[in-house]
């Protein structure tokens, strides 16, 4: 498995991956009001955005996208596997890519973890140090965890 930049010809497979890992994975933490939230966040146009910066890359088997992460400075905005290719690795590989290109220019990483990942940044040496809430319609509040990790020492 290979970890590259994406380019505007992975747009399909990328939101494939990122609308497939969300409906299959966030109904079972999240309402469905916030499963359709973060489908209606991961458009095509905003996947374009990702791209288009620079900071956003897929981790390939072969030919087949099966995951996807993107950064922001030194915020790391999404990471997803395909349901099918976790618990093998993929998150990792991922991680390992994205705190690797941040850690050239920042000494710490934050992300918004949420519910079914915090186990893993926790695995990772994250550590919790704030709690985030996003109020939808209908009353529905996403919960999230604002984790941070320290990347290399003065």
């Amino acid at each position: 498995m290979k970890y590259v930049t994406a380019t505007s010809d992975m747009i399909d497979s990328i939101y494939d991956v990122l609308h497939t890992s969300i409906k299959t994975i966030y109904p079972k933490y999240y309402p469905k009001e916030v499963v359709e939230f973060f489908c209606q966040h991961y458009s095509k146009e905003h996947i374009l955005d990702g791209i288009a910066s620079g900071n956003m890359g897929v981790l390939a088997d072969g030919n087949r996208i099966i995951g996807t992460g993107c950064f922001d400075c030194n915020h790391i905005t999404g990471v997803y596997v395909l349901p099918s290719h976790q618990r093998q690795g993929c998150g990792t590989q991922i991680m390992n890519c994205l705190e690797s290109e941040i850690s050239k220019k920042y000494d710490i990483a934050i992300l918004d973890a949420s519910l079914p990942a915090v186990c893993l940044y926790e695995h990772r040496g994250y550590k919790t140090v704030g709690h985030g809430i996003y109020e939808l319609e209908n009353e529905v509040k996403l919960v999230y965890e604002i984790m941070e990790k320290k990347l290399r020492t003065n």
